[in-house]
């Protein structure tokens, strides 16, 4: 059994940017398990329209 484990999970999130107005993409993120309990997040990206991939820093995320 492993103690610590790096984990990618993929959300569809409504996002809302200033070009592109709102529209829904695939979030990713990359978080650090210890004994199953999430700990922290190491990155965020996402995917644009267009296929690029991006930091989800650039964006305003709306839950």
């Amino acid at each position: 059994m492993k103690i610590v484990k790096i984990k990618r999970k993929t959300k569809i999130k409504n996002i809302h940017s200033k070009n592109m107005g709102r529209l829904s993409s695939h979030v990713t993120s990359i978080k650090k398990y210890l004994l199953g309990i999430p700990i922290a997040t190491l990155h965020k990206y996402r995917e644009t329209y267009y296929g690029e991939v991006k930091d989800c820093k650039d964006c305003i995320l709306q839950a």
